[in-house]
C-alpha cells in the first residue's frame, strides 16, 4: 500500500468505481473546479467526459430531482453539493422523494443514490457557509448517513455508498483533506453501519464523529499523561450507527464523552447520549457529556472562530469534568 491524502482517496474511489460500472455518473456544481472540491475530483471530467461528470447550472433542487429520477431508472448517480449548507435548497427531493420511494413501493424498487455533501468552515466563512447538518439527515427514515474521518474510510465508505441500494448521505469535511495514511490501491468497501475502535482503554469511552474522531485520538494522548486510559470509537456511520460497539464500550468503562463538531441541541451527540442512557444505565458511573459547538451560528472572525470551534483540548476538559465531579 501507499500513503495518500483524504481528498486523493475520494478521487480514487470515484475513478475506480466509474471505471468498473458505466451506470455511475456524477452531477454537481463545480465538480471540475478545485475551488469547489479541492483535488477530490481531479481529472475525472477528462477521464470520463462531461456526459458522466456534469457541472450543471446552479439549481440544487433541479440537480437532486435529476439524480432521483436517474436512480429510479437504474443508474447509480452521485450528486455533489460543495457546501452542505446549500443542499438545503433541494432538501425536499431528498427527504420527500429519495428517502421514501423504496418504502412506498414495498421494496420492489431501489434508490441507489449517493449525495456527497461537503462541510466547509473556518477561514471567516460565517454562518451561511460553515454548517454541519448531519443531524437533519440522521433524523429521516430511509436515508443512510456516513461521515468518514480517515483516508482509508473515505475511499471505502464512498465505494460502499455508491454500491448501496438505498440513498446515502456521504458527508466529508474539508478540514480532513490533507490528512494521509496507507490506502489500498484496489476497490474495497467499509460496511455502512459499523464503527471502529481506534484505541482501547478502560477508564472512559470517547465517541468521535468525523473530524472529532481525529481530535479524540489526540485527546487520548493528552489524557494518558494524567493516567486516564481512554477508549476511542470512530463512529464512521451516523445512520444506522453502531449501537452495540458503543454500548459494549460503555459497559466496560462506565463513562462516556461524545464529540461532534455540530450544534448541541437535537444533534447526533444527543441521540447517542440518550440511547446509551436507555440501554446501559446500570453500567454508567457518571452522566454522559457532549462536546459540541454552541447553539449559535458560526462567526465571521478568526479570533471568534478560535473560541467557537472545538478540538482535543475541549474533549480533555470534558473528561476531567467527569472525573473531578465527585
Amino acid at each position: 500500500m501507499r500513503e495518500i491524502s483524504y481528498s486523493n482517496a475520494i478521487q480514487e474511489a470515484f475513478q475506480q468505481k466509474m471505471e468498473a460500472d458505466p451506470n455511475v455518473f456524477i452531477l454537481g456544481q463545480g465538480v471540475t473546479n478545485p475551488w469547489y472540491v479541492g483535488d477530490s475530483m481531479a481529472n475525472l471530467d477528462k477521464l470520463f467526459g462531461t456526459d458522466r461528470v456534469i457541472d450543471p447550472p446552479v439549481s440544487e433542487q433541479g440537480m437532486n430531482g435529476v439524480v432521483v429520477g436517474a436512480a429510479l431508472a437504474g443508474m447509480r448517480p452521485v450528486v455533489v453539493h460543495p457546501r452542505v449548507d446549500f443542499l438545503l435548497v433541494g432538501i425536499e427531493q431528498i427527504i420527500n422523494e429519495a428517502a421514501n420511494w423504496s418504502y412506498m413501493f414495498d421494496g420492489q424498487i431501489s434508490m441507489p443514490l449517493t449525495v456527497r455533501a461537503i462541510i466547509n468552515r473556518g477561514g471567516e466563512q460565517a454562518a451561511q457557509h460553515s454548517q454541519a447538518l448531519q443531524a437533519i439527515f440522521m433524523h429521516i427514515p430511509g436515508l443512510k448517513v456516513v461521515m468518514p474521518s480517515s483516508p482509508y474510510d473515505a475511499k471505502g465508505l464512498l465505494i460502499a455508498s455508491i454500491e448501496d441500494p438505498d440513498p446515502v448521505i456521504y458527508i466529508d469535511d474539508r478540514w480532513l483533506y490533507e490528512t494521509k495514511e496507507e490506502v489500498p490501491e484496489t476497490l474495497y468497501t467499509i460496511p455502512i453501519g459499523k464503527g471502529v475502535t481506534r484505541k482501547e482503554g478502560k477508564d472512559i469511552t470517547i465517541v468521535g464523529i468525523s473530524t472529532m474522531a481525529v481530535e479524540a485520538e489526540k485527546a487520548a494522548i493528552l489524557l494518558a499523561k494524567d493516567n486516564i486510559d481512554a477508549e476511542i470509537i470512530d463512529l464512521r456511520t451516523l445512520k444506522p450507527w453502531d449501537t452495540e460497539l458503543v454500548f459494549e464500550s460503555v459497559r466496560k468503562t462506565g463513562n462516556l464523552v461524545i464529540a461532534d463538531s455540530a450544534w448541541k441541541t437535537c444533534g447526533a451527540a444527543a441521540e447517542i447520549s440518550a440511547a446509551v442512557v436507555e440501554n446501559t444505565f446500570s453500567h454508567l458511573k457518571n452522566a454522559p457529556v457532549r462536546v459540541t459547538l454552541p447553539d449559535s451560528p458560526a462567526p465571521a472572525s478568526t479570533p471568534l472562530e478560535e473560541e467557537y470551534y472545538i478540538n482535543a483540548n475541549d474533549i480533555v476538559k470534558a473528561v476531567h469534568k467527569i472525573f473531578n465531579s465527585k
